[in-house]
């Protein structure tokens, strides 16, 4: 962007559903440039509120579960109902380069080209939660564009990678059959936060493996207490290939967010979820500040040095980082 775009054309075409506004929009909310947040959050502002209740889809698995494909059939089915979608899609970011492949289109060709579903990959850069640093943003533009359902895709299973749950109104965990016991293959942190589990690939050679995985995932959720009341989280079986099951884990969804309606959802969810936004965002722009500040910089250097050689320990260097921030900025 080479030039201040007009903020209120842009949030009145994003609204309007244009598509190549909302891409540039997006582009826009995920730039670091200081001058580009500043119009982001003009444009975030601009926004007209949705009249539309939208429902927000976390889906996250181990690389290979076959996320993509899973979407790109389930997508279809839901703009099958006449439902429009917006996929956001995570990639990975090189920790050395920082680069990230952005694939997720490619591989879903099919749902690229359909006019109801709007794809956008995004790089998750240094973000942790398999989100990338702006998901949220991008999710309120999609939204004003009219979009009923954002599935949000996240990178892959791993420590950190439920951040995306705090952000989405449910959250679907993708699992593959086969290949020794399956209940090492997932976190329990990841269990304790999914609202459903799909056993993907429950087909041919696999049906027997997806239904003995699906009692063994079936067993281990009873030890578990269900993160919302009212709702017992359901194992259900899917192969995306040949698109079966799509049609129950939708109706499964939508019984979810009847339960979550009846539990004070929709708008109360939605507060919560600005709430963390905001302690989120002051986390981050104040890390960003103190690294930022070249006074600080030599005291940064020093205090690594001795934490480094064992000199220090990190929480009295950290404290005397924060001290020296903060008296200069009071």
């Amino acid at each position: 962007m080479t030039k201040d775009p007009d903020i209120t054309a842009m949030a009145a075409a994003v609204a309007a559903g244009d598509r190549r506004t909302l891409a540039r929009a997006i582009t826009l909310v995920e730039s670091t440039r200081p001058d580009h947040r500043r119009q982001a959050e003009a444009l975030l502002a601009a926004l007209p509120s949705s009249t539309k209740p939208s429902i927000r889809i976390g889906i996250t698995g181990a690389p290979g579960v076959g996320k993509s494909t899973f979407i790109e059939a389930f997508g279809g089915h839901l703009t099958s109902l006449g439902l429009r979608l917006a996929v956001l899609a995570v990639d990975p970011s090189s920790s050395r380069t920082g680069g990230s492949i952005l694939g997720d289109k490619t591989r879903m060709e099919d749902l690229s080209r359909n006019p109801n579903a709007f794809i956008r990959p995004s790089p998750a850069g240094r973000s942790l939660g398999g989100v990338a640093r702006r998901t949220r943003e991008a999710m309120a533009l999609v939204e004003a564009a009219g979009y009923e359902v954002t599935i949000v895709e996240t990178v892959g299973v791993g420590q950190s990678e439920y951040a995306v749950a705090d952000m989405v109104d449910m959250f679907l965990l993708l699992v593959a059959p086969g290949g020794g016991d399956e209940l090492q293959g997932i976190k329990r942190g990841i269990m304790e936060l999914a609202d459903l589990l799909v056993v993907n690939k429950a087909d041919g050679a696999f049906v027997a493996a997806a239904n003995h995985a699906a009692a063994d995932y079936r067993n281990a959720l009873n030890l578990i207490r269900p993160k919302t009341p009212g709702w017992t989280v359901e194992v259900l079986l899917a192969s995306a290939l040949q698109g079966q099951g799509l049609a129950e884990i939708w109706q499964a969804l939508q019984r979810l967010q009847a339960v979550l309606v009846a539990n004070g959802g929709g708008p109360a969810s939605r507060a919560a979820q600005a709430m963390r936004w905001l302690w989120e965002e002051i986390q981050d722009d104040l890390m960003a500040e103190l690294k930022a500040d070249k006074a600080l910089a030599p005291l940064i250097k020093d205090l690594e040095a001795d934490v480094e050689a064992g000199r220090r320990t990190p929480s009295a260097a950290a404290r005397e980082i924060l001290a020296a921030f903060l008296q200069r900025t009071t």
